[in-house]
């Protein structure tokens, strides 16, 4: 494998791991679906992640495209799409749950008189949250003319939301087995990384930007 695939696969692969959350949702999901029989959950884990799925791809094909149609430069994109995720990846570091890769207070309260949580709130904002389609634009926008890297991207991501679902099957034993520690050690390990890694997408963005140079050169 080309050093540029190997590096665009791991640098997508944590990204989505940690702005999907497949272990933290199969614990939010576990405790939405307690009580509901085996046959009834599994088919709400495959609609929800079949629904998130497109969300994303669609997205990932036409995001970029939309931006664009708005006037909105690729600089800008690495910049706010870094800060999004610097959001994501510090939340993860606390263990401190927020609206941007899970559910708020009302729409836990909402989703837990629902029969049905496989479009609201599993595909999103759970799997397909504001977190995951800003990284899948802004990796696909950053590799745009490469199709074999941005091939990787979105084999990174399927990769994923089928671990996504993988996870929702075992969510019961996977909280049993890591209990809130585990999960949290998980969450922050993957934090710093997302962290590190929104910060060098800032950077990137605000050097695509000439921002610095105009400075400096009325300075």
């Amino acid at each position: 494998m080309a050093p540029d695939i190997l590096e665009t696969a791991l640098v997508a692969l944590t990204t989505f791991f940690a702005t999907i959350g497949p272990v933290d949702i199969a614990a939010i999901y576990a405790g939405l679906t307690a009580g509901m029989p085996v046959k009834n959950r599994r088919k709400m884990a495959i609609k929800g992640v079949l629904i998130a799925s497109l969300i994303l791809l669609m997205f990932a094909f036409f995001g970029a495209g939309l931006l664009a149609y708005m006037g909105i430069s690729l600089a800008a994109l690495k910049t706010s799409g870094g800060i999004l995720l610097l959001l994501v990846g510090i939340n993860m570091v606390l263990a401190h749950p927020s609206g941007i890769n899970s559910t708020t207070a009302d729409e836990a309260e909402e989703a837990a008189t629902r029969n049905d949580i496989s479009v609201f709130p599993l595909a999103t904002p759970l799997l397909a949250g504001p977190g995951a389609i800003g990284a899948v634009v802004l990796l696909m926008a950053k590799h745009e003319g490469d199709v074999s890297l941005q091939a990787t991207v979105l084999g990174a991501l399927v990769a994923v939301l089928l671990l996504s679902l993988i996870c929702l099957f075992m969510a019961t034993q996977l909280q049993r087995i890591l209990g809130v520690t585990g999960l949290n050690v998980i969450s922050r390990i993957v934090g710093v990384l997302l962290t590190a890694l929104a910060v060098q997408f800032i950077f990137d963005g605000i050097g695509a930007s000439k921002l610095m140079v105009s400075l400096s050169a009325s300075s």
